[in-house]
Order: structure tokens, then C-alpha cells, then sequence
């Protein structure tokens, strides 16, 4: 397809966008169930036909070079495609924001003004590999009366397209116009350009992609974004900690799955507890084969316990590993930890181990990120496990929605007045 024909292409999809939008606006909440029913019990009968095309996928991005991580993402097995199924289920479950009315109260002049729940209209889905997130972004946006153009991955092209088709089986056994989701059918990035450049058609982009396909967008986007860059977290072990609790939440949080956003990817330890605490996760670590760049007192503690470390450079703690790499360092107290992570991290998501309430609730209140906990893993911060029923993605922006985004994320509000014939004098 060459550049006029996939601009033409994409003005079409835009125009359809729009009037799906307008339909899925109106539609009631059982409707919208009913497709997302249908949907979910097409996943599970071709989900021979979708792990068919996953390897298709799989087989082409091998062949490309992809590295494990991305194969990791691609792959589509049993438990993605239940997943897949069950996660839509758990979205019909979920009640449904469109048209609540909150904080009504009357004014002085005797009218009532209230907020109404509202969808934000056609949302741009740009992401790469996973083929989840074409249904966790169908659904999320059908429930919440949003028309959604996907945009996945060249990577993943042949399971999207057949993920497509049982979407719109879905749609159109409720009554509802196929072009309330498109999935763009092109690997030429181009259409990515087109898309964040159609705001009368488009009224956000959701990124979840690389580091790179984000700056693009923050360079080129005409449209509004609702994004995260980095998922640079942390873990800090204060020196009032259980330290067989900080273990075990030091251990998930960046060995349960490296390849996430939520995992973590500096440890922060308080000095008073260093010399215990940091041998006994050092021989985890080192069991389960994760590097450690190490701050110098830390090296030294390791070390003394006969356990090997790499010299941390002052650049390692501002890097996304994505991979069985921690950065390890030791900090004062918790001011410290604190500051460390307020310049240092990419404000997604960051943990604090203590039995200290007031040090606990200093974190929460100080700490600048999206999601911030305490005595829990990072690897919790997700829409599912934050009861969403699923997520759009993570935002560690401040504006228009911030941490896991679900439905609630995907609409806006608008006023309301309710009056008996009042005039403004």
C-alpha cells in the first residue's frame, strides 16, 4: 500500500471511528455485555484457531531476530487465551460508569449541579507484541461506550487479525456496528503516524510500547496521550522492616517476571539493617541468577558473605533493566530513600517494607509515583490486581488518568444541571 492509499485508508477508519463512536455512546449496559459475552466464549472455541496464528507469529519473529523478552510477550498459550476469556467476564461484571451521576447539590439560585460520567469518544490503541492487550482493550472500551482503533504490533499481526474477526462476531450479535473496534490490518508505521495526527477523529492515543515509540509520540503526537515511559521502580527496605517480609517482596517484586513494567529495578536498603538483610537476598539473587550492581558498602557486604557483585555505575540507577539485573544501594534512612526515588525513579510504581506506621504513611504521602505500597510487591500494580477487571495500560502521568487505567480511566466527566424554571438574575 503505498503512502496516499494508506493515508486514504486511515481517514476511512477515522471517519468510522467517529460514527461507531456515537452508537457504542448509546448503547445500553446489557448490550454492551452481551457483545463482550460473545466475545469471550469466541476466544475459547477457536482458541485453536488463535494459538494456530500465534505460531505463525511466533515462527516470523524468530526468524526476525526478536529478543526473548518480546517472544515472551508474543507468546500466546492456554492461559493467555483463558485469561483472555476470563478477564472479559470480569469486565461485564464491573458496574458500568457511563451516565452515573455524582455530587449532585442544589445552589443558592435553586438549580442542582452534578457531574456525569461520560466516554471520551474513539480511542487509539498504539502497542506492541502481546495479543492480549487487543482484547483487554476491546473490552475495557466497549464497556466504558469508547469506539477503539487498535493499532498492535507487525509482530503480531496474523493473531490480531484473527482476534479482530471474533470481536466483531461479538459486536454485531448485539447489535452494535463492527467499527466500534478496528484493528489496523498494516505493518507500515506510517499508520501510526497518521493516527496521532487525526485529532478531529481521534480523541486520545493510549502508547504501550518501548521507550523509543513513546518519544516519537511525544515529539509528533497532535492528538492527547495517556502514557508512561519508564517503569524504573523501587523496593526500599527500611531499618524497621520484617526483614523475612522484605525477602520475599525483594524476591518478587524483581524475580517473579523481568520483562514487566511493574517490576522492580533498584533496591534501597537502610543502612542500620544492610549487613543482615543484604546477604540473605544476595544468596536469592544469586541463586536464580540475577546480576547485582552494587553501590561500594553494598559490594562489600556481599562480598564478606561470599556472594559476587558488579561495581553499580552512577547511570545504573536510572535504568529500566527489563532483564535479571538489580540495582542495589544503600541509603541513610528513609528522607534518603525517599529522595533517591523522587530523582531517580519514572514515577510508576514504588514499595516501602516497614512495621513503622508513621514511616509507612511518610512514604505514601512523599514518594511522587502512580502507585505507591506498602509491605507489597510492585509486581502488583495492575488493573486486574487492582480489582479493574483489567487495564488500557499504566499511566505515570499526572493528567488525564494516573496508574493501572481502566474503565473509569477511559470516560470523562461533564456537568449537569437539573432546574424548575430558574433564571440567573
Amino acid at each position: 500500500m503505498n503512502a496516499s492509499d494508506l493515508q486514504s485508508r486511515m481517514l476511512h477508519i477515522g471517519v468510522a471511528a467517529r460514527a461507531a463512536s456515537r452508537a457504542i455512546a448509546k448503547a445500553d449496559t446489557a448490550c454492551k455485555n452481551q457483545a463482550l459475552l460473545v466475545i469471550a466464549a469466541a476466544i475459547r472455541r477457536d482458541a485453536a484457531v488463535l494459538k494456530a496464528a500465534n505460531a505463525a507469529d511466533l515462527e516470523a519473529a524468530r526468524a526476525a531476530g526478536l529478543d526473548a523478552v518480546m517472544l515472551d510477550r508474543l507468546a500466546l498459550g492456554d492461559a493467555t487465551i483463558e485469561g483472555m476469556a476470563a478477564g472479559l467476564e470480569q469486565i461485564v461484571a464491573l458496574p458500568d460508569p457511563i451516565g452515573e451521576i455524582s455530587d449532585l447539590r442544589y445552589q443558592p439560585s435553586g438549580i442542582q449541579v452534578g457531574r456525569m460520567r461520560v466516554p471520551l469518544g474513539v480511542i487509539g490503541i498504539i502497542y506492541e507484541a502481546r495479543p492480549n492487550v487487543t482484547v483487554d482493550a476491546a473490552g475495557l472500551t466497549i464497556k466504558a461506550g469508547n469506539a477503539a482503533i487498535l493499532r498492535g504490533g507487525a509482530e503480531a499481526i496474523r493473531c490480531n487479525g484473527a482476534l479482530a474477526a471474533l470481536i466483531h462476531e461479538g459486536l454485531r450479535s448485539a447489535g452494535l456496528p463492527a467499527d466500534v473496534v478496528q484493528v489496523i490490518d498494516s505493518t507500515d508505521r506510517a499508520a501510526v503516524g497518521a493516527m496521532i495526527t487525526m485529532p478531529e477523529y481521534i480523541d486520545v492515543i493510549v502508547p504501550r510500547g518501548g521507550k523509543g515509540l513513546i518519544e516519537r509520540l511525544m515529539r509528533e503526537s497532535r492528538v492527547p496521550m495517556i502514557k508512561h515511559l519508564d517503569g524504573l521502580c523501587h523496593v526500599y527496605v527500611d531499618d524497621g522492616a520484617d526483614l523475612e517480609q522484605a525477602v520475599r517482596i525483594a524476591d518478587n517484586a524483581k524475580t517473579q517476571r523481568y520483562g514487566t513494567c511493574n517490576t522492580m529495578e533498584t533496591l534501597l536498603v537502610a543502612r542500620p539493617i544492610a549487613a543482615t538483610f543484604l546477604p540473605r537476598i544476595g544468596r536469592v539473587y544469586a541463586d536464580k541468577g540475577v546480576e547485582m550492581r552494587a553501590c561500594t558498602e553494598s559490594r562489600a557486604l556481599l562480598a564478606k558473605a561470599g556472594i559476587g557483585s558488579v561495581a553499580a555505575e552512577a547511570g545504573d540507577f536510572d535504568i529500566e533493566w527489563l532483564a535479571p539485573i538489580v540495582a542495589i544501594r544503600i541509603v541513610d534512612d528513609l528522607e534518603a530513600a525517599i529522595d533517591h526515588i523522587n530523582a531517580h525513579g519514572s514515577k510508576h510504581t514504588d514499595s516501602i517494607v516497614t512495621e513503622h506506621y508513621a514511616h509507612a504513611l511518610r512514604f505514601l504521602r512523599e514518594v511522587d509515583s502512580a502507585s505507591v505500597m506498602v509491605n507489597a510487591s510492585t509486581r502488583f500494580a495492575d488493573g486486574f490486581e487492582f480489582g479493574l477487571g483489567a487495564e488500557i495500560g499504566i499511566s505515570n502521568d499526572k493528567l488525564h488518568a494516573r496508574g493501572p487505567v481502566g474503565l473509569e480511566g477511559l470516560t470523562s466527566l461533564k456537568y449537569v444541571v437539573f432546574g424548575h424554571g430558574e433564571i440567573r438574575r
